[in-house]
């Protein structure tokens, strides 16, 4: 069986992320998305080859789907040029075809499918993996006052230290810094070379390589990018007293999230002055500012 991973449809609407990296190169669970899905389709059996060298039979992927493997496989075992489709009715993937409207037939199916479009989605993407870690690695340092339950997996030369609990499902990578008095969960991975400081609390959210929470911090459901510095007592706001869905801008537009909770995004080499207060939805562009004190309630790209 072939694999081909096509090029994502408009990567810039994941903005900030891909204002400074391609799509395949935004992180899920401390994996360039690129590397993670191709990971995935070559467990499943799946051979990857270039678009240039996919041939009728080969399954082609947008690389802005995440397509649960056995639906791929269900693909893949039909005789005829078919599409794959979520219950929404969006292609997800094709074989049989170079183009997937020229397939004659349709497999729709309820698996966790969705296409990555928004910065938002890379989040449910993030949970969707971190909740397939069904085993603990603690490659790192643990304090004995430290709590960990839950699937935790933490890189070599990382250190958790006392008072600091932990919820997993979490992932931190290599030489990172938790705590001491910190508290990190739900589906939350946080990259190598990090440091997140006392009393911060870190909840299912994305912390790329590099970068510093400060002390009083509370980032929550929010993407934070490489070489980030949050100052102390710096809060993401993600959830509305309306109990709705929040909202945010993209290209001039509102766009519903279907997100309860949601905090906010924020570009590569951003820093926050000391009690900023961000509302939810909104995103900062790579390496911009806020003075101390700060609300920010609208995007700064």
């Amino acid at each position: 069986m072939k694999a081909t991973l096509l090029p994502p449809r408009n990567p810039a609407l994941c903005a900030p992320m891909t204002a400074n990296r391609e799509l395949g190169a935004c992180l899920i669970a401390n994996l360039p998305m690129r590397d993670l899905l191709t990971a995935e389709l070559s467990r499943a059996g799946f051979q990857l080859v270039e678009p240039a060298d996919a041939c009728p039979r080969t399954i082609r992927v947008p690389l802005d789907n995440w397509i649960e493997l056995g639906a791929i496989l269900l693909l893949a075992s039909s005789p005829n040029s078919t599409c794959l489709c979520n219950s929404d009715g969006l292609i997800l993937a094709w074989t049989g075809s170079d183009h997937a409207e020229d397939c004659v037939e349709r497999i729709v199916t309820d698996a966790a499918c969705f296409p990555v479009v928004y910065p938002w989605d890379l989040l449910r993407m993030n949970e969707e993996v971190l909740a397939m870690m069904d085993e603990n690695a603690l490659l790192g340092e643990v304090s004995p006052l430290a709590t960990l339950s839950g699937c935790v997996r933490l890189g070599k030369g990382s250190v958790i230290h006392p008072g600091t609990v932990i919820t997993g499902p979490v992932l931190i990578g290599a030489n990172s810094q938790i705590g001491p008095n910190a508290y990190i969960r739900g589906a939350t991975s946080i990259g190598p070379n990090c440091f997140v400081g006392n009393g911060a609390e870190v909840k299912n959210s994305i912390i790329y390589n590099n970068t510093y929470v400060s002390r009083q911090c509370y980032v929550a459901d929010s993407i934070i990018g490489a070489y980030v510095t949050l100052g102390a007592g710096t809060c993401t706001e993600n959830h509305r007293h309306d109990g709705r869905n929040h909202v945010s801008m993209i290209h001039g537009r509102w766009v519903d999230t279907g997100r309860v909770k949601f905090g906010s995004v924020l570009g590569d080499g951003v820093r926050t002055g000391v009690n900023t207060s961000l509302e939810a939805g909104v995103k900062i562009g790579v390496a911009r500012t806020t003075k101390p004190g700060s609300y920010v309630g609208k995007d700064l790209l």
